[in-house]
Order: C-alpha cells, then structure tokens, then sequence
C-alpha cells in the first residue's frame, strides 16, 4: 500500500488527487487507472511511439505558426522523443477497456510529456507550469482526433516495419520451394478424394500466389490507413485548431516514418467511423485465411509417416510426444494456425468496435487499437517463423509420385479419346480389381500400349494441352 508520503497531491478539473510522488503522468492518469481495473492489457508500443510522434509534430508546427513558446516547444519535443523512444513506457499505465473515445490514454500522454518537460525546464512534477498537459501538449488538437489518427499510425507502421517484410520472405520462401519442387509430379485432391496429376511444385506456386495477393491486398489498407483524422478536434469541425496544423503535423509524421499520412478530406467521416480500421482488419483476416489454408495443406501433406499422406517431409524441430518415442508433429504448421485463429477473432472484435460510432464518435476505439496492432504483429511473427522453420526445410518423398500410376483420376485423360462413360468404366472396373487405369484400359479397349503411355502421361496432364481435346 502506498504512503502519503510517496504521493504528490495534484488537481485536475474534478478536484485534487494523490499520484505517485516519481510518476510522470497525472492526475487524469490517476483517475483513469481508479476507473479502470479490468484487466493487465496496455495499448502496445506502436501505438504509444505514434502518440509520441503526433506530440512531437503538433509542438514542431504550432511553434511554427506562433501558437506556442519556442521554448516551451523544444522542451515537450525533448520529452516526446522519449516517448518514441520508449523510455517512458512505464508511465503508460490506463487500461485497454477504457472510455471509448481514448480520452484518458490521449491525457496520458499529455501529462506524461507535460511533466517530463516541466522536469528538463528546472520545474516541479505536477505543477503543470511552465508546460500545461492540455494547453501546450494537446494544443490544437482533440482525444477524438488523435486517438484515431494514432490507430491508424500504429497499425500502418508495423504493416511497413514489420508484416510486409515477413509476408515478402514467406513468399520468397513458398516460391524457391515451388520451383525447386516443380519436378515432382503428384496426384491431386479435390474435395479430399483424388483428382488428376499436379506438380508438388504447382501446389506451393499456388501458396506464394495466395501471399503475393495478401501483400496486395495490404498495399490497398494502407492506402486507406494514411488518410487520418487529426484537425477534426471535437466533432470534425476544427474548432480550436489552426487551418494548417493537420496538414503539417501530416507532412512530418510522413517523414518520420518512411510512408505517407495525410489529413483525410471529411473530417466527420473519419472521426464518427472506424471504417478503415475495420476494413484493414478484414486483409488481415484475409491474410489470416490463406495462411490457414496454406499452414493445413503443409500439416496434411507431411501426415504419417507411414500411415498418412506422407508426400513430403517437414523439417523435426521438437519431440512430438511424452508417451510415444519417436513421434515428431508439424508443430510450427499448427503455432501459425493458432495465431491464424487468434487474427480472425479479434476481427470480430474490431467489427463490433466499428459498429460503436455514435454520431459524430466512435466509442470503442481502445479496444479497435488493440486488437488491430495484435493480429498485425502476430501475423508478422508466425508468417516469418514458418517460413524460417518449416518451408525452408521441406523436402519431397517418394510417396506423391509413387502413387500417380494407382491413381483413379487420370482415366479423366481418356475421356477425350473414348467418351466420358466408358472411361468411367474404366475408372470403376479400376478401383473394383484394385488394378491401375493403364491395367484395365488395356483390356478395354483397342488403345495400344504406346497410345496409353501417350494419353496416361502424368507429366502432361500437369498443363493445358496443344490440341483440341474434343
């Protein structure tokens, strides 16, 4: 329990409120954790360096148009800074569930930069002079404009620092493996029953296209991301702000961070809604999808080794098993279809938050935040490690090319030159005897042997072919 003497006394709008005597942030902050005991989640890193970026550039530019002391300035940049840089990190201590507007971690900020900056001015904690949280730090601009503006920093900075780089590799990956596996020809499955040949290699072509078109689709969010709230202030209107203050401090959290942001043209769209939000939520779900896809083809494909599919081999990385010696299990396949699982539920989650918007404010934009910069971050991380630990390392077994000439499907090859009825025949007279196609189409019908090795070609079925089939 903490002692009177560890405390400072300090006064808001509401009253005066004991803070910890050393604590940067406030006594909004202080309220704000009072209010709030649900839980032990904190809006993560990026989301507090794209707070700090925002302060840092709302002081550079109202220094610039006259609206705040430049020494006043140069001292909440200082502080910001250390906010970017995570040196305060422990000082941003409001809970996720929280208002719904963000109001108290967008206080926290402010005081937290609003203290450490009285404190390299020679001044005293909690004083809020010479620099006031609300009057200095958060000139200019609103909880209901920054909060979002921050969201959509945050999840654009670890789409570019983090998702796209481990998207590119694991496609990167599925292609070198495509190719290197292009040779291998198998039989293919559709509906989980055989189908005609395919190259182990066009099924993992088919895996890196299904990446490349993620990145594509994450390329089409971030465009939608870079348009951000920050001028609306309360309601959209731009009351208590400068007419070119969003579109400098847009001009340089542009440049800090290597990607365009932008003051979006309707200010009361982008504050009411979490529109874009909720649609990058839905690429990430995407994402998460096809990797689901992919992730389970790869488990299913390396089944066995004796009694399962068993057509290629993954990478052993772990014992499988506390009881049965021996036993190796696609493990990295099966962390990345949990953090698939993951992604998509907190889609649901942000759909909600983006159905809270209220007028002229969305209400669950903590949650949003949150939920959003985990499936980003999460994704990046189990793309990255399956690519490293497993697609990099699988081989190819005996077994797919093996089992093409007992395949039932490729009678589909002689449905052109025979009918499709009587190769059906084939087909069923095939799989009664446990015979191969080229064994009971011999006897069927007047197809000589090299007639047969023509039309049953497995490598030949894997593309189109030069001919009218009929």
């Amino acid at each position: 329990m903490q002692h009177v003497k560890d405390t400072r006394l300090e006064r808001d709008s509401m009253g005066e409120l004991g803070v910890p005597a050393n604590a940067y942030y406030g006594a909004q902050t202080q309220r704000a954790v009072r209010n709030f005991p649900i839980s032990d989640l904190r809006l993560q890193r990026p989301f507090i360096r794209a707070l700090g970026q925002i302060k840092l550039a709302a002081a550079q530019v109202n220094s610039e148009l006259g609206l705040l002391d430049s020494t006043l300035a140069e001292a909440i940049q200082r502080a910001a800074e250390e906010v970017v840089e995570g040196r305060l990190d422990d000082q941003f201590v409001v809970d996720v569930f929280q208002t719904g507007s963000g109001t108290s971690t967008n206080m926290n900020a402010n005081e937290v930069i609003s203290n450490r900056a009285i404190e390299l001015l020679g001044g005293q904690l909690g004083s809020r002079s010479p620099v006031h949280p609300n009057d200095h730090v958060n000139l200019g601009q609103s909880s209901n404009d920054v909060i979002p503006t921050a969201i959509h920093l945050a999840l654009l900075s670890v789409i570019h620092e983090e998702l796209e780089p481990a998207l590119e590799e694991l496609g990167l990956e599925l292609g070198a493996k495509a190719r290197e596996l292009m040779p291998v020809v198998k039989t293919g499955r559709t509906h989980l029953q055989d189908a005609t040949p395919i190259r182990l290699g066009q099924e993992f072509e088919g895996y890196a296209g299904q990446v490349e078109r993620g990145l594509r689709r994450l390329g089409y969010a971030k465009r939608e991301l870079s348009e951000v709230a920050l001028g609306g202030t309360a309601v959209g209107t731009g009351v208590n702000t400068h007419r070119e203050f969003a579109r400098r401090v847009c001009r340089r959290l542009s440049e800090m961070n290597g990607f365009e942001v932008r003051e979006t043209d309707n200010h009361f769209q982008a504050q009411s809604t979490l529109d874009a939000a909720v649609l990058a939520s839905g690429v990430l779900r995407t994402i998460a999808v096809s990797l689901t896809k992919i992730a389970n083809d790869v488990r299913w494909l390396g089944s066995g080794p004796r009694a399962g599919i068993g057509e290629i081999a993954l990478p052993e990385v772990q014992p499988g098993s506390s009881i049965m010696p021996g036993k190796v299990n696609p493990v990295i396949a099966e962390s990345l279809l949990m953090v698939c699982a993951q992604v998509i539920g907190n889609d649901a989650t942000v759909v909600v938050a983006g159905q809270n918007g209220n007028f002229e404010l969305n209400t669950m934009m903590p949650v949003a935040a949150y939920n959003l910069l985990q499936s980003a971050s999460l994704l990046a991380a189990g793309a990255r490690n399956f690519a490293v630990q497993c697609v990099r390392g699988i081989t190819a077994t005996e077994q797919g090319p093996r089992m093409v000439e007992r395949g039932l499907a490729i009678c589909t090859a002689l449905a052109p030159v025979i009918g499709y009825d009587a190769a059906a025949s084939i087909s069923k007279e095939a799989f009664r005897t446990g015979r191969t196609i080229r064994e009971v189409a011999r006897e069927m019908t007047d197809l000589s042997d090299e007639e047969l090795d023509r039309i049953l070609d497995p490598e030949a079925m894997t593309r189109p072919s030069d001919t009218d089939s009929g």
